[in-house]
């Protein structure tokens, strides 16, 4: 499929067909696909924990699941999913590569980082995911997981406490369309969204014009 066709089709996948497994060779290269992702100093601080099945993927929904609370409709639809990656950032890794010589620092101070790039580039590799599920024929939802629930989900799955939970991405084929209620709110008009060479609409946001006004 082209890559304009997959960018178009991609769309959040909400309800999935649990009789329909997605084979392990599809896995391996949607998997493939996500350690193509750019990373920051090439520190690839990523870790994907991939649940099949079942008996895998029930483990992940009992250790988010609250108690008191009657499953609805999303995460009946969810949960049906035969697939799941855990989508997990290593801070560490960053910290490790640009304190060695050719990056200059001397220390590992979270705070010269502007942006938390771990997860940044964790939700890139998460995006690349998505887009082969569509080459391949898939369905696909990136989700988060509520913060108290994060430590059980470590804990369920063997996950070093030092990794951070970014998201997970379901997978499978679709079983039924359904609209987001969100999509209600319609796409932003690009005029609104690109912003040529000044934020403003200052001088300079005009093709070839300079964004310093002349003398």
């Amino acid at each position: 499929m082209e890559l304009s066709q997959v960018v178009r089709r991609r769309r959040m996948v909400r309800r999935f067909d649990p009789e329909r497994p997605v084979p392990r060779e599809v896995l391996e290269r949607i998997l493939h696909a996500a350690q193509r992702a750019p990373s920051a100093g090439f520190s690839q601080g990523w870790d994907f924990v991939v649940l099949e099945g079942r008996g895998q993927t029930e483990a992940f929904w009992a250790a988010t699941r609250d108690g008191g609370r009657q499953p609805d409709a999303w995460l009946r639809g969810v949960s049906a999913a035969p697939a799941l990656v855990l989508c997990l950032s290593d801070p560490g890794a960053y910290l490790d590569r640009y304190a060695e010589p050719d990056k200059g620092w001397t220390d590992r101070d979270p705070a010269r980082w502007p942006v938390p790039y771990w997860d940044v580039d964790t939700g890139m590799a998460a995006m690349l995911m998505l887009l082969t599920a569509v080459d391949e024929g898939l369905g696909a939802l990136f989700f988060g997981v509520p913060p108290d629930r994060h430590p059980d989900v470590l804990e369920a799955h063997g996950i070093p406490r030092d990794r951070r939970l970014v998201g997970v991405v379901a997978l499978g084929h679709e079983l039924e369309r359904t609209t987001s209620p969100s999509l209600r709110r319609g796409r932003r008009d690009e005029a609104d969204v690109v912003h040529w060479g000044r934020f403003d609409g200052g001088p300079g946001t005009g093709p070839g014009e300079s964004p310093v006004e002349p003398v």
